[in-house]
Protein backbone atom coordinates (compact mmCIF):
# COMPACT_ATOMS: atom_id res chain seq x y z
CA UNK A 1 0.00 0.00 0.00
CA UNK A 2 1.94 3.41 -0.65
CA UNK A 3 1.99 6.51 1.24
CA UNK A 4 5.03 8.19 2.55
CA UNK A 5 8.13 7.08 4.71
CA UNK A 6 11.46 6.34 4.38
CA UNK A 7 12.52 3.00 3.91
CA UNK A 8 12.87 0.59 6.35
CA UNK A 9 15.89 -1.21 6.70
CA UNK A 10 15.26 -4.88 5.01
CA UNK A 11 17.86 -7.97 4.08
CA UNK A 12 19.70 -7.45 1.44
CA UNK A 13 19.95 -10.81 -1.27
CA UNK A 14 22.84 -9.91 -4.06
CA UNK A 15 24.05 -12.44 -6.71
CA UNK A 16 26.61 -10.86 -8.69
CA UNK A 17 25.66 -7.74 -10.86
CA UNK A 18 22.35 -8.80 -10.24
CA UNK A 19 20.18 -5.82 -9.19
CA UNK A 20 18.17 -5.78 -5.47
CA UNK A 21 14.99 -3.95 -6.12
CA UNK A 22 14.66 -1.16 -3.52
CA UNK A 23 11.58 0.65 -4.77
CA UNK A 24 9.03 -2.43 -3.08
CA UNK A 25 0.25 -7.11 -4.51
CA UNK A 26 -13.54 -2.81 -23.95
CA UNK A 27 -16.49 -2.58 -21.43
CA UNK A 28 -16.68 1.06 -22.79
CA UNK A 29 -14.57 2.51 -26.04
CA UNK A 30 -15.77 5.72 -24.55
CA UNK A 31 -13.17 5.42 -21.32
CA UNK A 32 -10.68 4.07 -23.51
CA UNK A 33 -9.97 7.93 -24.48
CA UNK A 34 -7.64 10.18 -22.09
CA UNK A 35 -9.41 11.69 -19.51
CA UNK A 36 -9.36 15.90 -20.16
CA UNK A 37 -6.17 17.27 -18.05
CA UNK A 38 -8.43 20.05 -16.44
CA UNK A 39 -10.88 17.37 -15.29
CA UNK A 40 -8.88 16.18 -12.40
CA UNK A 41 -9.53 18.94 -10.17
CA UNK A 42 -8.02 21.63 -7.90
CA UNK A 43 -5.30 20.86 -5.52
CA UNK A 44 -4.45 24.30 -4.84
CA UNK A 45 -2.63 23.91 -1.30
CA UNK A 46 -2.47 20.43 -1.28
CA UNK A 47 1.41 19.98 -3.00
CA UNK A 48 2.67 21.84 0.28
CA UNK A 49 1.08 19.45 2.73
CA UNK A 50 4.60 16.88 2.23
CA UNK A 51 7.44 18.45 3.21
CA UNK A 52 9.74 15.74 2.15
CA UNK A 53 10.13 13.79 -1.37
CA UNK A 54 7.55 10.92 -1.15
CA UNK A 55 8.69 7.36 -0.95
CA UNK A 56 6.11 4.91 -2.31
CA UNK A 57 5.28 2.39 0.73
CA UNK A 58 5.62 -0.30 -1.90
CA UNK A 59 9.70 0.35 -0.86
CA UNK A 60 9.72 -2.44 1.79
CA UNK A 61 7.92 -5.09 0.40
CA UNK A 62 10.50 -6.26 -2.61
CA UNK A 63 13.32 -8.68 -0.86
CA UNK A 64 14.83 -10.82 -3.48
CA UNK A 65 16.95 -10.30 -6.51
CA UNK A 66 16.30 -9.80 -10.20
CA UNK A 67 15.94 -13.15 -11.62
CA UNK A 68 15.69 -14.26 -15.36
CA UNK A 69 13.49 -17.03 -13.86
CA UNK A 70 10.89 -17.16 -11.27
CA UNK A 71 11.73 -19.85 -8.63
CA UNK A 72 9.56 -22.58 -6.78
CA UNK A 73 8.65 -22.20 -3.18
CA UNK A 74 11.25 -25.10 -2.12
CA UNK A 75 14.33 -23.23 -4.11
CA UNK A 76 13.19 -19.51 -2.50
CA UNK A 77 13.30 -20.80 0.94
CA UNK A 78 16.70 -22.83 0.47
CA UNK A 79 18.30 -19.42 -1.76
CA UNK A 80 16.75 -16.47 -0.48
CA UNK A 81 15.12 -17.47 2.78
CA UNK A 82 11.55 -16.74 2.00
CA UNK A 83 8.20 -17.97 0.57
CA UNK A 84 7.40 -17.43 -2.46
CA UNK A 85 4.55 -17.55 -4.50
CA UNK A 86 2.84 -17.78 -8.19
CA UNK A 87 -0.23 -17.33 -9.53
CA UNK A 88 -1.19 -21.07 -9.75
CA UNK A 89 -0.65 -21.38 -6.35
CA UNK A 90 -3.43 -19.13 -5.68
CA UNK A 91 -5.44 -20.97 -7.69
CA UNK A 92 -5.06 -24.21 -5.74
CA UNK A 93 -4.74 -22.56 -2.68
CA UNK A 94 -8.49 -20.54 -2.78
CA UNK A 95 -9.98 -23.04 -4.77
CA UNK A 96 -10.17 -21.43 -7.76
CA UNK A 97 -9.63 -24.10 -10.12
CA UNK A 98 -13.18 -25.24 -9.23
CA UNK A 99 -14.46 -22.05 -10.70
CA UNK A 100 -12.53 -22.01 -13.70
CA UNK A 101 -13.15 -25.44 -14.81
CA UNK A 102 -16.47 -24.35 -15.13
CA UNK A 103 -15.80 -21.16 -16.93
CA UNK A 104 -15.95 -18.80 -13.91
CA UNK A 105 -13.31 -16.38 -14.91
CA UNK A 106 -14.18 -12.78 -14.45
CA UNK A 107 -15.74 -13.12 -18.28
CA UNK A 108 -18.01 -9.51 -19.06
CA UNK A 109 -16.97 -7.65 -15.99
CA UNK A 110 -14.48 -4.69 -15.91
CA UNK A 111 -11.69 -4.59 -13.01
CA UNK A 112 -10.28 -0.69 -12.32
CA UNK A 113 -6.89 -0.11 -10.45
CA UNK A 114 -5.61 3.05 -9.98
CA UNK A 115 -2.41 4.33 -9.94
CA UNK A 116 0.02 7.39 -9.68
CA UNK A 117 1.77 7.46 -13.00
CA UNK A 118 1.63 4.13 -13.83
CA UNK A 119 3.76 2.03 -15.82
CA UNK A 120 5.43 2.66 -19.55
CA UNK A 121 5.74 -1.72 -20.07
CA UNK A 122 2.53 -2.60 -18.44
CA UNK A 123 0.99 -4.22 -21.69
CA UNK A 124 4.20 -6.02 -22.11
CA UNK A 125 5.48 -7.10 -18.76
CA UNK A 126 1.51 -8.92 -18.24
CA UNK A 127 2.43 -10.80 -21.77
CA UNK A 128 5.37 -11.94 -20.10
CA UNK A 129 3.71 -12.83 -16.81
CA UNK A 130 0.79 -14.79 -18.48
CA UNK A 131 3.43 -16.69 -20.90
CA UNK A 132 5.36 -17.92 -17.36
CA UNK A 133 1.89 -19.29 -16.15
CA UNK A 134 0.09 -20.32 -18.94
CA UNK A 135 -2.94 -17.75 -18.43
CA UNK A 136 -4.79 -15.72 -21.65
CA UNK A 137 -3.46 -12.63 -22.61
CA UNK A 138 -5.43 -9.70 -22.18
CA UNK A 139 -5.07 -6.39 -23.42
CA UNK A 140 -4.93 -3.72 -20.53
CA UNK A 141 -7.21 -0.17 -21.15
CA UNK A 142 -5.36 2.65 -19.98
CA UNK A 143 -7.04 5.64 -19.05
CA UNK A 144 -4.89 8.97 -18.38
CA UNK A 145 -6.38 11.03 -15.77
CA UNK A 146 -4.56 14.16 -16.59
CA UNK A 147 -0.88 14.76 -18.40
CA UNK A 148 0.93 12.39 -17.52
CA UNK A 149 5.02 13.43 -16.86
CA UNK A 150 7.18 11.13 -18.75
CA UNK A 151 8.49 7.99 -16.82
CA UNK A 152 11.76 8.78 -15.60
CA UNK A 153 13.44 5.10 -14.33
CA UNK A 154 15.79 6.74 -12.01
CA UNK A 155 13.11 8.34 -10.34
CA UNK A 156 12.33 6.16 -6.81
CA UNK A 157 8.91 7.51 -7.26
CA UNK A 158 7.99 6.73 -10.18
CA UNK A 159 9.72 3.27 -10.14
CA UNK A 160 7.67 2.41 -7.25
CA UNK A 161 4.69 3.54 -8.40
CA UNK A 162 5.31 1.47 -11.33
CA UNK A 163 5.79 -1.29 -9.53
CA UNK A 164 2.44 -1.23 -7.99
CA UNK A 165 0.74 -0.82 -10.74
CA UNK A 166 2.31 -3.95 -12.67
CA UNK A 167 1.81 -5.72 -9.15
CA UNK A 168 -2.37 -4.17 -9.60
CA UNK A 169 -2.37 -5.86 -13.18
CA UNK A 170 -0.90 -8.89 -12.81
CA UNK A 171 -2.79 -10.36 -9.85
CA UNK A 172 -5.76 -8.94 -10.93
CA UNK A 173 -5.40 -11.09 -14.30
CA UNK A 174 -4.36 -13.87 -12.32
CA UNK A 175 -7.37 -14.25 -10.28
CA UNK A 176 -10.06 -12.90 -12.86
CA UNK A 177 -8.35 -14.09 -16.56
CA UNK A 178 -11.62 -13.26 -18.29
CA UNK A 179 -11.88 -9.88 -17.14
CA UNK A 180 -10.80 -6.73 -18.32
CA UNK A 181 -8.54 -4.51 -16.95
CA UNK A 182 -8.83 -0.61 -16.55
CA UNK A 183 -5.64 1.28 -15.56
CA UNK A 184 -6.40 4.24 -14.65
CA UNK A 185 -3.16 6.78 -14.04
CA UNK A 186 -3.18 9.86 -12.47
CA UNK A 187 -0.50 12.39 -12.56
CA UNK A 188 0.32 13.30 -8.93
CA UNK A 189 1.64 11.14 -6.18
CA UNK A 190 -1.05 10.06 -4.15
CA UNK A 191 1.55 10.58 -0.29
CA UNK A 192 -0.13 11.77 3.18
CA UNK A 193 -2.89 14.06 3.88
CA UNK A 194 -5.19 15.21 0.50
CA UNK A 195 -1.72 14.82 -1.82
CA UNK A 196 -2.82 12.83 -4.77
CA UNK A 197 -6.10 12.51 -3.79
CA UNK A 198 -8.34 14.84 -5.88
CA UNK A 199 -6.57 13.47 -8.76
CA UNK A 200 -7.87 10.03 -8.17
CA UNK A 201 -10.69 10.58 -6.52
CA UNK A 202 -12.18 12.86 -9.77
CA UNK A 203 -10.53 10.34 -12.47
CA UNK A 204 -12.68 7.45 -10.24
CA UNK A 205 -15.79 9.34 -10.32
CA UNK A 206 -15.70 10.30 -13.84
CA UNK A 207 -15.21 6.29 -15.08
CA UNK A 208 -18.12 5.85 -12.95
CA UNK A 209 -20.43 8.25 -14.43
CA UNK A 210 -19.32 6.73 -17.92
CA UNK A 211 -20.50 3.31 -16.24
CA UNK A 212 -17.31 1.83 -16.96
CA UNK A 213 -15.83 -0.28 -14.13
CA UNK A 214 -17.70 -3.41 -11.76
CA UNK A 215 -14.74 -3.20 -8.97
CA UNK A 216 -12.20 -0.77 -7.67
CA UNK A 217 -9.16 -1.51 -6.41
CA UNK A 218 -6.98 1.11 -4.83
CA UNK A 219 -3.90 0.33 -3.33
CA UNK A 220 -2.88 3.32 -1.28
CA UNK A 221 -3.96 5.17 1.68
CA UNK A 222 -3.09 7.94 3.69
CA UNK A 223 -3.11 8.13 7.67
CA UNK A 224 -6.30 9.66 8.70
CA UNK A 225 -4.17 11.83 11.07
CA UNK A 226 -1.96 13.70 8.59
CA UNK A 227 -5.34 15.18 6.70
CA UNK A 228 -5.21 18.98 7.39
CA UNK A 229 -7.78 19.38 10.23
CA UNK A 230 -7.84 16.43 11.53
CA UNK A 231 -6.20 17.48 15.12
CA UNK A 232 -8.40 20.16 15.52
CA UNK A 233 -11.62 17.82 14.81
CA UNK A 234 -12.06 18.92 11.29
CA UNK A 235 -12.41 15.94 9.28
CA UNK A 236 -13.67 17.79 6.55
CA UNK A 237 -10.90 17.81 4.17
CA UNK A 238 -10.81 13.83 4.25
CA UNK A 239 -14.73 14.16 3.84
CA UNK A 240 -14.75 16.32 1.27
CA UNK A 241 -13.08 13.28 -0.83
CA UNK A 242 -15.66 10.96 -0.75
CA UNK A 243 -17.73 12.11 -3.33
CA UNK A 244 -16.35 9.22 -5.80
CA UNK A 245 -17.31 6.29 -3.19
CA UNK A 246 -20.97 7.69 -3.17
CA UNK A 247 -20.88 7.65 -6.41
CA UNK A 248 -19.85 4.16 -6.51
CA UNK A 249 -22.67 3.43 -4.02
CA UNK A 250 -25.14 5.09 -6.64
CA UNK A 251 -24.23 2.81 -9.81
CA UNK A 252 -23.76 -0.02 -7.49
CA UNK A 253 -19.53 -0.29 -7.96
CA UNK A 254 -17.48 -2.38 -5.53
CA UNK A 255 -15.00 -0.29 -4.35
CA UNK A 256 -11.87 -2.29 -2.23
CA UNK A 257 -8.84 -0.45 -0.21
CA UNK A 258 -5.84 -1.95 1.34
CA UNK A 259 -5.41 -1.65 5.16
CA UNK A 260 -2.13 -0.68 5.15
CA UNK A 261 0.95 -1.99 5.98
CA UNK A 262 2.27 -0.81 9.32
CA UNK A 263 0.05 -2.86 11.53
CA UNK A 264 -1.90 -0.95 13.89
CA UNK A 265 -0.14 2.49 13.47
CA UNK A 266 0.94 4.51 10.37
CA UNK A 267 3.08 6.89 8.71
CA UNK A 268 3.30 10.50 10.28
CA UNK A 269 2.79 13.27 7.57
CA UNK A 270 6.39 13.68 6.40
CA UNK A 271 6.66 10.23 6.14
CA UNK A 272 9.64 10.16 8.29
CA UNK A 273 8.26 7.42 10.97
CA UNK A 274 5.38 5.97 12.35
CA UNK A 275 2.84 7.16 14.85
CA UNK A 276 3.61 5.99 18.42
CA UNK A 277 -0.06 4.98 18.95
CA UNK A 278 -2.81 3.14 16.91
CA UNK A 279 -3.98 4.98 13.74
CA UNK A 280 -5.85 4.15 10.92
CA UNK A 281 -5.80 5.07 7.15
CA UNK A 282 -8.40 6.35 4.25
CA UNK A 283 -9.84 4.98 2.33
CA UNK A 284 -9.63 2.08 3.79
CA UNK A 285 -11.31 3.13 6.88
CA UNK A 286 -14.22 4.37 4.58
CA UNK A 287 -17.64 2.97 5.23
CA UNK A 288 -18.34 3.36 1.51
CA UNK A 289 -15.14 0.63 0.90
CA UNK A 290 -14.06 -2.76 1.83
CA UNK A 291 -10.48 -2.72 3.42
CA UNK A 292 -8.37 -5.78 2.65
CA UNK A 293 -5.97 -6.93 5.34
CA UNK A 294 -3.41 -8.86 5.02
CA UNK A 295 -2.77 -12.71 5.53
CA UNK A 296 0.79 -14.74 5.10
CA UNK A 297 -0.01 -18.03 3.41
CA UNK A 298 2.05 -21.40 4.34
CA UNK A 299 2.25 -23.35 0.99
CA UNK A 300 4.48 -26.16 -0.62
CA UNK A 301 5.30 -26.18 -4.16
CA UNK A 302 1.61 -26.94 -5.47
CA UNK A 303 -0.44 -24.70 -3.65
CA UNK A 304 -1.52 -26.66 -0.89
CA UNK A 305 -1.68 -25.33 2.88
CA UNK A 306 0.84 -26.72 4.93
CA UNK A 307 -0.82 -24.52 7.95
CA UNK A 308 -3.62 -22.49 8.07
CA UNK A 309 -3.43 -18.66 7.39
CA UNK A 310 -2.10 -16.21 9.73
CA UNK A 311 -2.06 -12.38 10.33
CA UNK A 312 0.53 -11.08 8.28
CA UNK A 313 3.60 -9.98 10.60
CA UNK A 314 7.01 -11.06 9.03
CA UNK A 315 9.00 -8.24 10.22
CA UNK A 316 9.00 -6.69 6.65
CA UNK A 317 5.46 -5.47 7.66
CA UNK A 318 2.41 -6.03 9.16
CA UNK A 319 -1.45 -6.19 7.94
CA UNK A 320 -2.68 -3.02 8.65
CA UNK A 321 -6.10 -2.94 11.22
CA UNK A 322 -7.56 -0.89 13.77
CA UNK A 323 -10.42 1.42 14.37
CA UNK A 324 -11.22 5.04 12.70
CA UNK A 325 -11.48 8.20 14.01
CA UNK A 326 -13.18 9.67 11.47
CA UNK A 327 -15.85 7.26 10.76
CA UNK A 328 -18.07 5.98 13.82
CA UNK A 329 -19.22 2.08 13.57
CA UNK A 330 -21.63 1.68 10.62
CA UNK A 331 -24.72 -0.75 10.82
CA UNK A 332 -22.98 -3.63 9.05
CA UNK A 333 -20.76 -3.52 12.03
CA UNK A 334 -23.59 -3.82 14.63
CA UNK A 335 -23.20 -7.80 15.21
CA UNK A 336 -18.95 -7.32 16.30
CA UNK A 337 -19.61 -3.35 18.32
CA UNK A 338 -18.27 -5.59 21.24
CA UNK A 339 -14.63 -5.36 18.86
CA UNK A 340 -14.98 -2.19 17.19
CA UNK A 341 -16.68 0.19 19.81
CA UNK A 342 -18.48 2.99 18.35
CA UNK A 343 -16.05 3.64 15.31
CA UNK A 344 -15.52 1.97 12.16
CA UNK A 345 -13.31 -1.11 12.49
CA UNK A 346 -11.03 -2.55 9.84
CA UNK A 347 -9.97 -5.18 7.96
CA UNK A 348 -13.36 -6.29 6.94
CA UNK A 349 -11.82 -9.59 5.30
CA UNK A 350 -8.13 -10.44 4.56
CA UNK A 351 -5.90 -11.78 1.67
CA UNK A 352 -1.99 -13.18 0.48
CA UNK A 353 -0.06 -10.34 1.78
CA UNK A 354 3.56 -11.62 3.23
CA UNK A 355 6.55 -10.25 1.90
CA UNK A 356 7.96 -13.84 3.43
CA UNK A 357 5.53 -15.48 1.08
CA UNK A 358 5.12 -13.15 -1.32
CA UNK A 359 3.72 -12.76 -5.18
CA UNK A 360 6.24 -13.27 -8.16
CA UNK A 361 5.91 -10.36 -10.24
CA UNK A 362 7.52 -9.24 -14.09
CA UNK A 363 8.33 -5.90 -15.26
CA UNK A 364 10.76 -4.23 -17.41
CA UNK A 365 10.24 -0.32 -16.94
CA UNK A 366 13.86 -0.07 -15.04
CA UNK A 367 15.93 -1.15 -18.16
CA UNK A 368 18.28 -2.29 -15.16
CA UNK A 369 16.12 -4.45 -13.05
CA UNK A 370 14.39 -6.30 -15.84
CA UNK A 371 12.60 -9.91 -14.62
CA UNK A 372 11.48 -11.10 -11.36
CA UNK A 373 10.87 -9.68 -8.46
CA UNK A 374 8.93 -11.31 -5.31
CA UNK A 375 6.19 -9.05 -3.90
CA UNK A 376 4.27 -8.22 -1.08
CA UNK A 377 2.12 -6.16 1.22
CA UNK A 378 -1.74 -5.27 1.33
CA UNK A 379 -1.35 -3.75 -2.33
CA UNK A 380 -0.91 -7.58 -3.45
CA UNK A 381 -4.37 -8.06 -1.37
CA UNK A 382 -6.46 -5.99 -2.67
CA UNK A 383 -6.41 -6.66 -6.52
CA UNK A 384 -6.15 -10.26 -5.73
CA UNK A 385 -9.68 -9.56 -3.88
CA UNK A 386 -10.78 -7.38 -6.68
CA UNK A 387 -10.52 -10.37 -8.80
CA UNK A 388 -12.71 -12.65 -6.58
CA UNK A 389 -15.09 -9.85 -6.52
CA UNK A 390 -15.47 -10.06 -10.66
CA UNK A 391 -15.85 -13.83 -10.81
CA UNK A 392 -18.88 -13.23 -7.91
CA UNK A 393 -20.22 -10.45 -10.57
CA UNK A 394 -19.38 -12.82 -13.29
CA UNK A 395 -21.85 -15.93 -11.09
CA UNK A 396 -24.33 -13.22 -10.25
CA UNK A 397 -25.06 -11.61 -14.02
CA UNK A 398 -24.67 -7.86 -12.47
CA UNK A 399 -22.63 -6.10 -10.22
CA UNK A 400 -22.78 -6.44 -6.62
CA UNK A 401 -21.95 -2.97 -5.34
CA UNK A 402 -21.00 -2.19 -1.84
CA UNK A 403 -20.36 -5.50 -0.34
CA UNK A 404 -19.82 -5.02 3.68
CA UNK A 405 -23.72 -5.72 4.42
CA UNK A 406 -23.23 -9.32 2.47
CA UNK A 407 -19.39 -10.08 4.09
CA UNK A 408 -20.76 -9.24 7.87
CA UNK A 409 -24.13 -11.23 6.95
CA UNK A 410 -21.73 -14.27 5.78
CA UNK A 411 -19.50 -13.79 8.48
CA UNK A 412 -21.61 -13.89 11.87
CA UNK A 413 -23.62 -17.25 10.97
CA UNK A 414 -22.87 -20.42 12.25
CA UNK A 415 -22.02 -21.69 7.97
CA UNK A 416 -19.68 -18.90 7.69
CA UNK A 417 -16.84 -21.76 6.54
CA UNK A 418 -19.34 -23.11 4.30
CA UNK A 419 -19.99 -19.69 2.41
CA UNK A 420 -16.63 -19.55 2.03
CA UNK A 421 -15.21 -17.18 4.99
CA UNK A 422 -12.53 -18.83 6.58
CA UNK A 423 -11.37 -17.82 10.44
CA UNK A 424 -8.19 -16.17 11.11
CA UNK A 425 -7.19 -17.05 14.49
CA UNK A 426 -3.76 -16.87 15.27
CA UNK A 427 -1.37 -13.77 14.75
CA UNK A 428 -1.27 -10.06 15.08
CA UNK A 429 -0.52 -7.00 13.51
CA UNK A 430 1.70 -5.39 16.58
CA UNK A 431 4.51 -3.48 14.59
CA UNK A 432 6.90 -0.75 15.13
CA UNK A 433 6.32 0.64 18.96
CA UNK A 434 2.58 0.15 18.52
CA UNK A 435 0.79 -3.27 20.12
CA UNK A 436 -1.71 -4.41 17.98
CA UNK A 437 -4.49 -6.52 17.75
CA UNK A 438 -4.31 -10.38 17.88
CA UNK A 439 -6.92 -12.85 15.56
CA UNK A 440 -9.37 -14.88 17.46
CA UNK A 441 -12.29 -16.79 16.94
CA UNK A 442 -14.79 -14.94 14.83
CA UNK A 443 -13.64 -10.98 13.42
CA UNK A 444 -11.15 -9.33 15.03
CA UNK A 445 -8.88 -6.37 14.19
CA UNK A 446 -5.95 -8.18 12.73
CA UNK A 447 -7.67 -9.96 10.15
CA UNK A 448 -11.47 -8.93 10.00
CA UNK A 449 -13.64 -11.75 9.38
CA UNK A 450 -10.51 -13.86 8.15
CA UNK A 451 -9.61 -14.90 4.73
CA UNK A 452 -11.80 -16.83 2.02
CA UNK A 453 -11.92 -19.89 -0.16
CA UNK A 454 -13.32 -20.36 -3.33
CA UNK A 455 -17.33 -21.12 -1.95
CA UNK A 456 -17.39 -17.20 -1.08
CA UNK A 457 -17.47 -16.16 -4.79
CA UNK A 458 -20.81 -18.05 -4.82
CA UNK A 459 -22.11 -16.89 -1.82
CA UNK A 460 -21.81 -13.06 -2.72
CA UNK A 461 -23.13 -13.76 -6.29
CA UNK A 462 -26.48 -14.87 -4.04
CA UNK A 463 -26.08 -12.83 -1.10
CA UNK A 464 -24.56 -9.11 -1.98
CA UNK A 465 -27.60 -6.95 -3.54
Amino acid sequence: MRHTRKRRSIPVIEAGAAALLIALAQSSAAAAAQIAPGAAGSITATHAVAAVKPVPAVADHIDARTLTSPLPTSQCLTTLGIHCYSPLQYHTAYGLDSLYRFHINGAGRTIVLVDSFGSPTIQHDLQVFDAQWGLPDTTVQIVQAGAIPPFDPKNSDMTGWAAESTLDVEYAHAIAPGAHIVLVETPVAETEGVTGFPEMMTAEKQLIDAGVGDVISQSFGATENTFPGFDKGDFSSLLNLRYAFKAAAQHHVTVLASSGDDGATNATLDGSALYTMPVNSWPSSDPLVTSIGGTQLTLDDSGKRLSPDVVWNDGYGAGGGGVSAVFSRPDFQRGVRGVVGSHRGTPDISASAAVNGGAWVYFSYDPNRVGWHIIGGTSEASPIFAGIVALADQVAGHRLGNLNDALYELGAGRHAAFAGIVDVTSGNNSFGAVTGYTAGPGYDLASGLGTFNANLVWSLAFTAR
